[in-house]
């Protein structure tokens, strides 16, 4: 009996081993996979930005049929679970590109953009239909953020730094930090993080509700942060590049990750030497789990030729390490750019738009998914 016991128990252990074992060698290895776009879409296209409110419901956006004349049309495309639909909008014959998206719940979401002459386009979803708004006076919109209940637009006016506040049915201009802001994280309308440039460098913003209280996070030439990431009042991401003085031209430029601690804002290092972070993006939980690296460069072992070599394009963060990932190899395709991540509430999987190179010169839209 104490036999047949014991063997029953090895048997259960060396199936649970097995299931683990099995378990660890999928999640290691799970790799990012290229999602086709919808044939309608027309050459010399491009994304800019992405969000997702479900496995089911997407939005991307950019613009296509760019030319060397032509500025192009607006383009948003929507997942249903199943593949990318090219999303009809209003206007759909007026030229001009849409910038950036976000949404508030499965049915509302904002779209920002411009038409051909540099005026400002806003578009609302209300269901499963999108609307042209009327834009604040006289603003260039470049981007629209939620998170909180709040939605929050960057943009220009007259030269100057805008940020916008939905407020009601309308928009109410609010404080702006010094220098530029290029990224928004939203916690609450009194718990705001801004992440942009000063001319004395890289710079992050935090609002309270009152006034904004600024940190250069990087003093170096030229470094600015593009995106931010507020996990807790002890722990804030930024990331962006870290800048150079004079040098050739093209010459690579490193990325820049900060974390703040509660009390300081620190640089962490990247397992890549060239290239810029353009998007950070959490887990469910809230805390980071994956850094996007536009052009990403490594150096090559000393003697070797050539001395640079491509890097990670994708950091995902364990809590203690950074773990490197390739974007797939796509047919007539090289590297895409302008990386921005889209997580997936709820899940592990994660979006990522951009554009790619095209033969001679030309560049298609890339969408990639992990998870």
């Amino acid at each position: 009996m104490a036999r047949r016991l014991l063997a029953a128990a090895l048997a259960v252990a060396l199936t649970l081993l097995t299931a683990m074992t099995s378990a660890a060698a999928e999640a290691g290895s799970a790799s990012w996979q290229h999602v086709p776009v919808p044939a309608q879409v027309r050459p010399q296209a491009g994304l800019n930005d992405a969000v997702a409110f479900g496995p089911d419901r997407a939005w991307a956006v950019g613009t296509d049929a760019v030319g060397r004349e032509a500025p192009g049309f607006p383009l948003m495309l929507r997942w249903d679970g199943t593949a990318w639909q090219r999303q009809g909008l209003p206007g759909a014959g007026r030229q001009g590109e849409l910038l950036s998206v976000a949404a508030t719940s499965p049915g509302a979401a904002w779209a920002v953009g411009r038409d051909s002459t540099g005026g400002a386009r806003l578009l609302r979803l209300d269901g499963d239909a999108w609307h042209e708004a009327r834009p604040p006076g006289g603003v260039a919109l470049t981007k629209v953020v939620t998170g909180g209940g709040e939605t929050w637009l960057i943009g220009s006016r007259d030269g100057a730094q805008v940020l916008l506040r939905r407020d009601g049915r309308g928009w109410r201009d609010m404080p702006a930090p010094p220098g530029a802001v290029y990224g928004l994280h939203i916690k609450a309308g009194d718990d705001v993080w801004a992440a942009g440039e000063t001319h004395s460098g890289a710079a992050v913003s935090h609002w309270d509700g009152q006034a904004w209280e600024q940190t250069i996070v990087s003093g170096f030439p030229r470094s600015a942060v593009g995106s931010v990431l507020a996990v807790s009042k002890t722990e804030v991401w930024a990331g962006g590049t870290a800048g150079f003085v004079g040098g050739p031209v093209g010459k690579p430029i490193p990325p820049l990750l900060v974390r703040w601690d509660g009390q300081t804002w620190s640089h962490v290092p990247v397992p890549t030497d060239f290239g810029g972070i353009t998007s950070l993006t959490p887990r469910a939980s809230g805390e980071l789990a994956w850094v996007a690296v536009s052009r990403s460069q490594k150096r090559d072992v000393p003697g070797s030729y050539p001395p640079i070599v491509p890097g990670p394009d994708f950091l995902s963060w364990d809590g203690s390490s950074f773990t490197g990932h390739s974007e797939p190899a796509v047919a007539g395709e090289g590297e895409s750019s302008a990386l921005r991540l889209a997580p997936v509430p709820g899940t592990g999987t994660v979006w990522s738009v951009g554009r790619a190179e095209g033969p001679e010169g030309t560049f298609a839209p890339r969408v990639l998914r992990f998870g």
